[in-house]
């Protein structure tokens, strides 16, 4: 099992050095730089040069990226351009909002998607099976901007039930108390949730019905049936434990689909999280910011699948003895 975890642990550095390269060098070989985009007729080319050298930007690429390598080493991810506060700052403001939205997208999808995939396969084959299964590919085939428009539409302009944007109300959020402020955060944060969770829900509950039509098959079930037991005790204790074990690699795939799919989402409904934070820093060729929220997005879904890979290796002893 230590081998198992230590062999995942040691891909996941890989794989954040990767991104962490190939994000570094993407962004520093295209045209431009952050001086560039500046469009104030008042900064003269004098000074713009003067501030690729205060930052570095007039050296070598390879000596940047050592550099930049150095700070990343020392536990800094530089100073932003844009933000004018060091990088640390902005991503600890900014990461725990993504984090709530995250986790709170993938609890209900995972909920979501397994009370569907059970319902469909319950009753294979019947219109409630083929009308579940149609919404599903409708939403998982929808491009996330264009739900999270739809949703701010219906939602919060058509029908004003829900708030617009942000993560409370800016004027009643300090008059309230502690119980009151967790309410109107969580009000604020029922729509970019809802989005989240409908692109992901789809694809697990699709996921979840071959599983469980696939361990229907399996002879204990037809043991129990032969003793008696109800099909809907077959399917929550019997079935549904044994076909839990190929959704939770969905997992892994689960959160490189919600990281992506927040960039929109957050910047659609002003969510100050870190996808919010990465569209800002794209406009304005933050490099630094910008490598920094890849770094964090790859720590993420490296933490995701190390995550489903030990929850694997919980539920399946052949794992562990690897």
């Amino acid at each position: 099992m230590r081998h198992y975890l230590a062999r995942r642990a040691l891909q996941a550095v890989v794989i954040v050095f990767l991104v962490a390269t190939l994000s570094f060098l993407l962004l520093h070989l295209a045209p431009g730089d952050p001086f560039t985009t500046l469009q104030n007729p008042n900064i003269t080319e004098t000074v713009r040069q003067r501030w690729r050298a205060a930052y570095g930007l007039d050296r070598p690429l390879p000596e940047q990226y050592l550099r930049y390598l150095g700070t990343v080493a020392r536990g800094q991810l530089g100073y932003s351009y844009s933000l004018h506060e060091p990088v640390l700052n902005a991503l600890a403001t900014a990461l725990p909002n993504t984090l709530v939205l995250m986790a709170a997208a993938l609890a209900a999808s995972f909920a979501l998607g397994i009370l569907l995939g059970l319902v469909q396969a319950r009753h294979r084959g019947s219109a409630l099976d083929h009308g579940i299964g149609t919404l599903s590919l409708f939403f998982y085939s929808m491009p996330d901007f264009w739900l999270a428009i739809m949703m701010l539409l219906a939602f919060a302009y058509w029908l004003p039930i829900f708030p617009v944007t942000g993560m409370f109300d800016p004027v009643m959020h300090a008059m309230y108390g502690f119980w009151g402020r967790m309410a109107d955060r969580a009000w604020h944060l029922v729509l970019p949730a809802t989005t989240l969770t409908l692109l992901s829900a789809a694809f697990i509950a699709r996921y979840q019905r071959a599983a469980v039509l696939d361990v229907l098959q399996d002879d204990f079930v037809r043991t129990a049936r032969a003793k008696g037991v109800g099909e809907r005790a077959i399917l929550v204790r019997h079935v549904l434990r044994n076909a839990l074990l190929p959704v939770i690699t969905l997992l892994g795939l689960a959160l490189p689909a919600l990281l992506g799919g927040a960039v929109f989402v957050e910047k659609i409904f002003a969510w100050p999280g870190m996808g919010y934070l990465t569209v800002r820093a794209i406009a304005t060729r933050d490099y630094p910011l910008v490598t920094a929220a890849m770094i964090v997005g790859a720590v993420l879904v490296a933490a995701g699948n190390l995550l489903a890979d030990v929850l694997y290796a919980v539920v399946d002893p052949r794992l562990r003895a690897t």
